[in-house]
């Protein structure tokens, strides 16, 4: 594992964006987990990720950069299906939640000590800490929370080799404007100021973004567009959440059915893109 540097680390309850205008989750890990994985939203964003980045993804064991990595969910998936993965965080508190976990999953035997390296750098600076070119760069639930989501994609673009894949997962601004309605807020929806602060322990995202963008953005960059999908299209919006096992099911079969199918995976929580770097003209 490479050494941490904890002088870049940032005053736990400050909760105040990075100079360039980022959110990084120091001091809220817990909170972070109950919130996005301890909870049966969370089961689903990951559940639908087991079962469509095999759809998506062209995955030959070939070496990972995980950008923004969290608490390590994505790495360790990787790592469990034979990639050696380098997982770059810029929270402390999530690189040291992450890498203890990783620990003692590859003590059970799920992959190797080597597969995993850690990097405690925002996206900003991989140019020059983790350069690649990689040949497969995920970044999941990452731009919605830097201030200048469109260049981040320049960056990610950047670091993709000829050929490459980049998974992308943003958070839907649409589907945020959907919800701010349902629930009643709306002249919030119709100001369309859906962003979050970034300050405190909320956890709306400082920068949801929208298809329209995600296209624009790709192409800027000279990336392909080879899939999407949405991600929790049903979830967010029942009025009851299923509160049995059959229930649950049916809604995973449900996500499952409509998640690629127009004019459904529209509204997901979250969307999911493959973008590729053409292969160089000989």
């Amino acid at each position: 594992m490479h050494p941490i540097d904890t002088s870049t680390s940032h005053t736990p309850k400050s909760y105040e964006l990075t100079q360039a205008g980022d959110r990084y989750f120091d001091g809220l890990v817990d909170k972070f987990s109950r919130s996005l994985y301890q909870a049966p939203r969370g089961e689903l964003r990951l559940a639908m990720l087991d079962y469509l980045l095999p759809q998506m993804l062209r995955l030959t064991e070939q070496p990972v950069l995980d950008v923004g990595g969290g608490l390590g969910q994505l790495s360790g998936w990787f790592a469990e299906r034979g990639h050696a993965v380098t997982m770059a965080e810029p929270s402390q508190d999530m690189l040291a939640h992450a890498s203890a976990w990783h620990a003692e999953r590859s003590a059970a035997g799920a992959w190797l000590p080597e597969q995993l390296r850690y990097l405690a750098s925002p996206l900003q600076l991989l140019p020059q800490q983790a350069p690649g070119p990689w040949s497969l760069i995920t970044c999941h639930a990452v731009l919605e929370w830097v201030g200048e989501p469109e260049q981040a994609v320049q960056t990610l673009a950047s670091l993709l080799a000829p050929g490459g894949q980049l998974s992308l997962m943003v958070f839907n601004r649409d589907a945020l404007r959907f919800t701010n309605v349902i629930k009643g807020n709306l002249q919030k929806a119709l100001s369309d100021q859906l962003e979050g602060k970034g300050k405190r322990q909320r956890l709306t995202p400082i920068s949801p973004v929208t298809h329209d963008e995600m296209c624009q953005w790709g192409a800027d960059n000279g990336l392909v567009m080879q899939a999407v999908a949405g991600i929790r299209v049903f979830q967010d919006y029942l009025r009851h959440p299923p509160a049995e096992e059959s229930e649950q099911a049916s809604l995973l079969a449900l996500e499952k059915q409509y998640c690629r199918q127009d004019p459904h995976w529209r509204l997901g929580r979250y969307l999911l893109y493959t973008f590729t770097k053409p292969e160089a003209d000989v």
